[in-house]
């Protein structure tokens, strides 16, 4: 009898430890992800990789559109380069444009994350989920915060780019797979795709000198179809970095102080510098023209592509519901936008037309190198050991 009692305490003291332990995220204790993660690709996706040359365990690049709600999943092919493999509508984000400032804002993230194992999630409450990561390096330089900032499923949002579940099984997948060659993948957040149409709509955004920036990394990308390789210095991103001929030191950067003199693969700074011009020229004929810009903030929490919208009515709500009074938000007391127009199109690529009022005057905001506008010599091209600056450079 005691013998028993003393085996079910055991039992019990056992389960009770079990229940307290808390649930890793996949890969969190070590580097290597378990062959049953997730299910296997499908035989379509397994043949469209054949299709594109791409082996199944080469490198992918998540890439994050919050205007357009997409996603989309770009893999090396066996020529080194990378290419689009499937773009994915988003089911739901929140919060505004702009980057993630704090805690509870419900703002997603814009910027460049690099994703290892241990930010995978096989066992999410919300299906899987890919963790950003976020604060980042550039993030914590800049005094930003927030956790659990994710890729998942069930088609919810608080700070997050939600999917459906299929999707992000899919998404997953392919990221599982993608790691089983290399120790990370990447992840690049934008506000909207870095259009001279879409930053001559949003030239009086406050956040326009921060997206900039984050536009030189995109263009590296579109360039030379190359993964950018990311570093933080003096509050900003710098983008393939490496150092110069005359130096035999190798590059530190520290993400709070002064950049180190540095310069950029002249092949990639070409190439580079050839889509920001004509970039460039196109922008300022659209502010020239007087495009009319897009309004600073939607009134909406969030977005949602308009393939979802039939199957997921009500999900896109004020966000004066979401954020109230006394939140440690503040808002503009606007009334919000119409979520579609009568096409059924995303109301936020026609701010100008849906918000009813007259063009805003002609703004120029500094833009993305030296060749416009007087904007400060662009990194991507040139040797660099600016001085730290005081405050951040780039609005929140």
């Amino acid at each position: 009898m005691i013998c028993a009692t003393l085996v079910r305490a055991l039992v019990l003291s056992a389960a009770f430890a079990s229940a307290l332990t808390p649930v890793q995220c996949l890969g969190e204790d070590g580097n290597q992800l378990p062959e049953n993660a997730t299910t296997e690709l499908s035989p379509e996706l397994l043949s469209l990789l054949r299709q594109k040359k791409m082996p199944k365990h080469s490198p992918i690049i998540l890439r994050v559109f919050k205007e357009e709600a997409e996603l989309e999943v770009w893999k090396q092919d066996t020529t080194g380069h990378f290419q689009l493999l499937k773009v994915y509508p988003i089911c739901r984000w929140s919060g505004d444009l702009g980057p993630k400032s704090h805690e509870g804002d419900r703002q997603t993230p814009e910027g460049f994350y690099t994703i290892t194992p241990k930010l995978m999630n096989p066992i999410s409450n919300y299906y899987r989920a890919i963790n950003f990561g976020f604060p980042n390096a550039f993030d914590k330089a800049n005094d930003r915060d927030g956790s659990f900032l994710m890729i998942h499923g069930a088609c919810g949002s608080s700070g997050c780019y939600a999917m459906t579940d299929e999707q992000i099984g899919e998404i997953y997948a392919l990221a599982r797979d993608s790691l089983s060659g290399q120790p990370s993948f990447q992840i690049q957040s934008y506000p909207f795709r870095l259009t001279p149409a879409n930053l001559a709509r949003h030239r009086t955004n406050p956040n326009m000198a921060f997206w900039e920036m984050l536009k030189i990394g995109n263009d590296h990308f579109e360039a030379t179809r190359f993964q950018p390789k990311v570093e933080v210095c003096n509050r900003r991103y710098v983008f393939d970095a490496q150092p110069p001929s005359n130096s035999t030191n190798p590059l530190v950067f520290d993400p709070t102080g002064r950049c180190p003199a540095f310069v950029v693969n002249p092949k990639i700074a070409r190439a580079t510098l050839m889509k920001q011009r004509a970039d460039e020229v196109e922008y300022a004929q659209m502010v020239k023209d007087n495009v009319p810009v897009a309004p600073i903030y939607s009134g909406l929490d969030g977005g949602m592509n308009k393939a979802f919208l039939a199957r997921f009515p009500g999900k896109i709500v004020s966000l004066a519901i979401v954020l109230p009074p006394g939140s440690g938000s503040e808002l503009p007391q606007l009334r919000a936008i119409p979520w579609t127009d009568n096409d059924g199109s995303l109301a936020n690529k026609f701010f100008g037309a849906l918000w009813g009022s007259n063009p805003a005057s002609q703004r120029h905001v500094p833009s993305t190198d030296s060749t416009m506008h007087g904007r400060a010599a662009d990194p991507a091209t040139t040797a660099s050991s600016a001085a730290p600056a005081t405050s951040p450079a780039f609005p929140d």
